[in-house]
C-alpha cells in the first residue's frame, strides 16, 4: 500500500451516458425541458452538435440549458454531413432516431470512431426498412437512408445499451412497437428516462420492449454523477495509505456499479449513503476507505455492469495480492483502441507481470514500484486507469497522452491533484 493520503469530499463530473439521452430526448420532446449539471465534455458536444445538424433547438452547454424541442416531426435533413467526433453513443443512438426519419444522413467521425464496428446496429435498424451503407471495413462513414419503419423483435448478438437504445429509439421515433433481446442485461438509462417521460416501456428479464404512445412529454433533468468517472477516484482512496472520501451525488444503477462490487471482492471498502432517486435513477453519495486488495477472478455476467472500468480493475489489480483473471470482455477490442492489448502492454512496460488473452488479461499483482511511459492510444480511459498508478508514491509514470480525458472527465488531472495532493 502506498504512503498517499486521500480525504475530503468531491464531486465528479455528470454522468456522460444520463447527459447524451437528456440531450437527445429533450430534442425529441414537445415542449421546455432545462438540464442541470451536464457533462460539458467532447462526447456530450459532439451529441449536441449532431442534433443541431438536425436543426433541433440546442443551445450551448452550460450548468443549466433549456431545450425548446418540437418532436421528431420538426427534424430536418442535415445540410452537411453529422461530425460524431469520438462518440459511439453519439453514432449509435442517434442513428435510431435518423433510420426513422424522411431523408437521408450521414455520420462521420475521427479516425478512432471511423475503426468501431457499426454493423451491430446497422442491421436491426435496416430490418425495421432503413437503408444503412458503411464503409468497406464495416464503420464509419455511415449514411442511413430514413423513412417509414415497421415493427421488430430483435435478438441482439452483442449485450450492448447502445444497439438497444437505438432500436428503441427507432421505435419511439418511428412511431412502432419494438422488442430487444439481450444475450445479458445492459446499462437501462434510456428505459428509465423513456419511462419518466411517460413512454410504456416493459422490461422481462433481457427483454425489453417499447409501446409508443403520445408525444413525449418534457422533463427536467437534474445528471447526476458519472459512476465511470467517480471509480477513478475511488481507486485512487482504495489504493491509498489512509483514505476517507466522499464523492458526492453519484448516479449508482445497478448496472453502472460492477466496478464497486468488484472491488469489494477484492477486500475494498466502499459504501453508499444519503441514498434517493432523482429522476429515475439512484443516486448516493460514495464514501471510500483505504484496504488492501486481493485478488479475484471476474467474467460473464458481470462484465457489462463495469466494462468501462475493466481497464481501471486491472490497473488496481497490479496493486493486489495474487492473481486477477478476467474473462468475457472480448468488446474491449472495439473500444476507442483494443484496450486488452493496450492494457496489457502497458503493464508490462511497467514492470507488472500481465498476459493478454482472447477475451481478457491475467494480472499478477506485486508492491514493487512502477517505472515507464504509458501510451495511451488516445484512449481517455487509459490515461485515467494509469493515470491512477501514477498518483501513488513510489510510482514513476508518464502518460503520453493527458489532454485525450477530455471526452469524458476534463478534469481529471486537477480532481486527482485535488484529493491526493499529487
Amino acid at each position: 500500500m502506498s504512503g498517499l493520503e486521500v480525504r475530503g469530499r468531491i464531486r465528479v463530473p455528470g454522468d456522460k451516458s444520463i447527459s447524451h439521452r437528456a440531450l437527445m430526448l429533450s430534442a425529441l420532446a414537445q415542449g421546455a425541458s432545462r438540464i442541470t449539471g451536464i457533462l460539458e465534455s467532447g462526447d456530450v458536444h459532439s451529441t449536441a452538435g449532431v442534433l443541431r445538424g438536425f436543426g433541433a433547438d440546442v443551445p450551448t452547454l452550460g450548468a443549466s440549458i433549456v431545450i425548446h424541442g418540437r418532436g421528431a416531426r420538426a427534424l430536418s435533413a442535415p445540410a452537411s454531413a453529422l461530425d460524431c467526433g469520438n462518440s459511439g453513443t453519439t453514432t449509435r443512438l442517434v442513428s435510431g432516431i435518423a433510420a426513422a426519419l424522411p431523408f437521408s444522413s450521414r455520420f462521420e467521425g475521427d479516425e478512432s470512431m471511423s475503426r468501431r464496428p457499426m454493423r451491430r446496429v446497422a442491421r436491426p435498424l435496416e430490418a425495421m426498412g432503413a437503408r444503412v451503407e458503411l464503409a468497406a471495413h464495416g464503420g464509419l462513414p455511415m449514411t442511413i437512408h430514413g423513412g417509414a419503419l415497421h415493427s421488430v423483435e430483435w435478438q441482439s448478438e452483442v449485450a450492448s445499451a447502445q444497439v438497444k437504445s437505438a432500436v428503441l429509439l427507432a421505435g419511439l421515433t418511428a412511431n412502432v412497437p419494438v422488442t430487444v433481446v439481450e444475450p445479458a442485461p445492459t446499462r437501462d438509462h434510456t428505459e428509465r428516462m423513456l419511462l419518466a417521460r411517460g413512454v410504456t416501456v416493459r422490461v422481462d428479464g433481457t427483454h425489453v420492449s417499447l409501446t409508443p404512445g403520445g408525444p413525449l412529454r418534457a422533463m427536467d433533468v437534474a445528471v447526476p454523477g458519472d459512476p465511470s468517472s467517480a471509480a477513478f477516484l475511488i481507486a485512487v482512496a482504495t489504493l491509498a495509505r489512509h483514505a476517507e472520501l466522499v464523492i458526492e451525488a453519484v448516479c449508482v444503477n445497478d448496472t453502472r456499479v460492477g466496478f464497486v462490487r468488484a472491488l469489494a471482492d477484492m477486500g475494498g471498502v466502499v459504501r453508499f449513503e444519503n441514498a434517493r432517486q432523482e429522476g429515475g435513477e439512484p443516486v448516493a453519495d460514495i464514501v471510500v476507505e483505504s484496504a488492501t486488495l486481493r485478488g479475484i477472478t471476474v467474467g460473464g455476467d458481470q462484465v457489462p455492469a463495469m466494462i468501462d472500468e475493466l481497464p481501471l480493475l486491472a490497473c488496481v489489480a497490479s496493486r493486489a495480492s495474487g492473481e486477477t483473471l478476467i474473462t468475457g470482455a472480448a468488446e474491449l477490442r472495439v473500444k476507442e483502441s483494443d484496450r486488452i492489448m493496450a492494457v496489457v502492454a502497458n503493464l508490462r512496460a511497467l514492470g507488472v507481470q500481465a498476459e493478454e488473452l482472447p477475451d481478457g488479461m491475467l494480472i499478477t499483482g506485486s508492491d514493487a514500484p512502477l517505472r515507464g511511459e504509458v501510451r495511451a492510444h488516445g484512449d481517455h480511459r487509459l490515461a485515467m486507469a494509469f493515470g491512477v498508478l501514477a498518483a501513488l508514491p513510489g510510482n514513476d509514470i508518464t502518460v503520453d497522452d493527458r489532454e485525450c480525458v477530455r471526452v469524458s472527465y476534463p478534469g481529471f488531472w486537477r480532481d486527482v491533484e485535488r484529493i491526493s495532493g499529487r
